[in-house]
């Protein structure tokens, strides 16, 4: 390695997040990565991508490569990738209404994430929390606004992968205090469990069609709506058996 990559290793060393059970094997996976692709850095210092797309970007980037003991290439176009997530996340800030509790609507999805990305940094699976994030973004940019639980509860989750856009976003909404002081956020489990799940159905053991379901809905109520999506597929056949395996699978046997 060059003199910028030793340098590029000690920059990161100080600037991501280290919220993992083992620091020392987090920093040995960093440095084998920041190794695979040391070609690509010795035609670029850190201090360039920091100037160029940002220190939030750079952070984000690092994380969203991939998991820490796998190889990872360096691409430019990734980094413009995370820049433009950014831009999005910056941007929520004219999606943001009233709200002291999380919204009907995006219930589910906040207790989900603070589950998924609490465990993804235990884990050191930072390339998943930034995916987790990024769906976020999108499910709220669908609903057309954020209140201000959800938007104090996103930032906090953000805030170890970029903290410097989460500050600024934290004191454009009128929070009181820095996002690194805020106390991790608080999942409860049964709101992580889907209230529909997607059901395959099977002919002969080949998938043929989906329908939604509600979880632990009566049989027979699921059967009529198999019916209604297979009627139409069975192209002559006859029904010989049916299995439906809870919340699982609908087989169906024909002839």
């Amino acid at each position: 390695m060059n003199k910028d990559s030793k340098k590029f290793i000690k920059y990161v060393k100080r600037i991501i997040p280290i919220h993992s059970k083992d620091k020392r094997e987090f920093i040995l996976l960093l440095t084998q990565r920041i190794k695979e692709f040391s070609d690509d850095l010795e035609r670029c210092t850190y201090q360039d991508i920091v100037n160029e797309f940002g220190a939030d970007t750079f952070r984000v980037y690092e994380m969203f490569m991939g998991p820490f003991d796998q190889v990872a290439a360096w691409s430019m176009e990734s980094i413009r990738g995370c820049g433009k997530f950014l831009d999005r996340v910056w941007n929520m800030q004219n999606m943001l209404v009233d709200g002291d509790t999380y919204s009907k609507e995006a219930e589910k999805m906040m207790h989900k994430a603070i589950k998924k990305v609490s465990q993804d940094i235990e884990d050191m699976k930072f390339n998943t929390s930034v995916s987790t994030f990024m769906t976020m973004v999108n499910e709220f940019y669908k609903l057309g606004k954020i209140n201000k639980a959800e938007f104090k509860t996103f930032l906090t989750l953000l805030n170890p992968f970029a903290p410097h856009i989460t500050e600024e976003l934290n004191k454009i909404a009128g929070f009181d205090a820095d996002v690194s002081t805020y106390s991790w956020p608080e999942y409860d489990e049964d709101k992580t469990v889907d209230d529909e799940i997607t059901l395959p159905i099977q002919f002969n053991g080949k998938l043929k069609a989906t329908i939604t379901i509600s979880v632990d809905e009566d049989e027979s109520s699921v059967k009529e709506k198999v019916h209604n999506a297979i009627d139409s597929k069975l192209d002559g056949k006859t029904i010989v058996k049916e299995i439906y395996v809870k919340n699982k699978i609908y087989n169906v046997v024909v002839k």
